[in-house]
């Protein structure tokens, strides 16, 4: 079984930054391909960024890039999400997911690519 307890969220204003962690327990991090995911009000959850095992390649939805970077340190079983230059519509609660398998994809990036969810963290940019 895999824990995951994301933290980090809260209130900033449009261009501000946060950066959220993602604390792995139950299975060695570096055996998990992991991913950030968000959901905001009456809308679906929807993928925003993958990290690969090792760390060695990421990939994220448009609408983030060059604002948003995942990151990883597997000897602290963390995975970190740097957002800077907040906007208003990233407003959500922001959930971490791990997925134990691999299947031959580059990159994971729907919610059915992953066994295992973190409990989620707010952020609210303000305008």
């Amino acid at each position: 079984q895999v824990q995951l307890v994301d933290s980090g969220g809260g209130l900033v204003q449009a261009g501000g930054s946060l950066r959220l962690s993602c604390a792995a327990s139950g299975r060695t991090l570096s055996t998990l391909t992991m991913g950030w995911f968000r959901q905001a009000p009456g809308k679906d959850r929807e993928f925003v960024a993958t990290i690969t095992r090792s760390g060695g390649s990421t990939y994220s939805t448009d609408s983030v890039k060059g604002r948003f970077t995942i990151s990883r340190d597997n000897a602290k079983n963390t995975v970190y999400l740097q957002m800077n230059s907040l906007k208003p519509e990233d407003t959500a609660v922001y959930y971490c997911a791990a997925r134990t398998t691999l299947s031959g994809s580059p990159y994971y990036t729907t919610r059915n690519d992953y066994g295992y969810w973190g409990q989620g963290t707010q952020v609210t940019v303000s305008s």
